[in-house]
């Protein structure tokens, strides 16, 4: 029997508004409210925003809080020196394989605040719990089902959330990847657009509110289609297609996440020091017609690659992806891709392809 489909805070509005509501790793989630299209460039031109509520808050507190931080992540929490701070991290099993990409805050002394992804958010509970469990740490770990979270993305993103939703000046001073408030009301600038804006952690019971008010602050209410071809552009890495647990950080054009320190040791660390990397991770730009999917082979000089990601991208106006390509190949590098038996000329590029709705790559 199939398992009912959890619900976030928002879903009563998303049916009003006309969502077209599809499952996504085991929740009811808006897909797009009429044109994926118009989601898209309105993120880019102005403010849309996201129910990114299935997503998990996890709070990690106690005296050991950050000494279990170090050790659980491949980059070292120690760079959060100040209330507020973020980063970007994988979690690794003990063969180096990506278990999960999070964002990690300090919220305060004894005090972090890591976003997990939905459909892991079991695992990466299970698997923490069982590494806090085994090494002896003194922290708690706190799953936050009780907070809905919204992502407010877009050039005009802080300024009409600031009017809508007055309690974002909280962060109005902040800079880009840093986070202010409390427990409570969470606002961090960060996303996964490429574009400025915040993601706001809140009571699930004031989600409807401050949704409908920046509704009526002009924000575009966007779904998965716009997330997805968004983070794209954005060169950003989607979990289970671009990184996973038989791929280490280095052939998911992650090694800069991880912290290779003498001083430290962390889950999956002797693994990436004796591992070597089969593959690189670089984008594709396809100069034919024709829309790049992923699972799609790419055939490079050095030998067959894989496309990760693949889709149109709007703001360029044609298709691009996210591969795992031979070591050696390098941007400018001319392929083809297999695109439904045929064989379609594409160009390496390095990611990112859009940035703050900049272009930044050409054939």
């Amino acid at each position: 029997m199939t398992a009912a489909l959890k619900t976030t805070a928002l879903n009563k509005v998303h049916r009003e508004l006309g969502a077209r509501m599809v499952p996504f790793a085991g929740w009811d989630m808006p897909l797009h409210y009429g044109s994926q299209l118009r989601e898209h460039e309105r993120t880019r031109a102005v403010a849309a925003m996201f129910d990114v509520s299935h997503m998990l808050v996890l709070d990690i507190t106690g005296d050991d809080a950050r000494a279990f931080l170090r050790m659980l992540l491949a980059n070292d929490v120690a760079k959060l020196d100040a209330d507020g701070s973020a980063l970007y991290s994988c979690m690794l099993n003990d063969d180096g394989g990506v278990l999960d990409d999070l964002i990690v805050y300090a919220v305060r002394p004894g005090f972090f605040r890591a976003v997990v992804n939905a459909g892991t958010a079991d695992g990466d509970l299970a698997w923490m719990t069982a590494q806090r469990n085994a090494r002896g740490y003194a922290c708690e770990l706190r799953p936050r089902r009780d907070l809905a979270m919204i992502a407010v993305q877009g050039p005009r993103a802080r300024d009409l959330a600031h009017a809508a939703c007055p309690a974002t000046r909280v962060a109005e001073n902040i800079a880009r990847f840093h986070a202010a408030g409390d427990e409570a009301l969470w606002v961090a600038r960060t996303g996964y657009t490429g574009e400025d804006g915040y993601e706001v952690m809140l009571p699930a019971g004031d989600a409807e509110r401050w949704w409908r008010a920046l509704l009526a602050a002009g924000v575009t209410p966007a779904g998965l289609g716009a997330r997805d071809t968004l983070r794209l552009e954005a060169g950003m890495n989607l979990y289970g297609q671009d990184m996973d647990v038989d791929h280490t950080p280095y052939e998911a054009g992650l090694g800069w996440t991880v912290v290779m320190d003498a001083q430290r040791d962390f889950i999956g660390k002797r693994a990436l020091a004796s591992r070597e990397p089969r593959y690189d991770f670089l984008g594709i730009l396809l100069t034919d017609k024709g829309v790049m999917r992923a699972h799609q082979t790419v055939r490079t000089a050095r030998g067959a690659g894989e496309l990760t990601s693949g889709g149109f991208g709007p703001t360029l106006n044609a298709s691009i992806g996210l591969a795992r390509v031979p070591r050696g190949v390098s941007p400018g590098d001319a392929v083809d891709v297999e695109v439904r038996d045929r064989a379609l000329h594409a160009q390496v590029v390095r990611p990112p392809f859009v940035r703050n709705g900049r272009v930044l790559v050409h054939a």
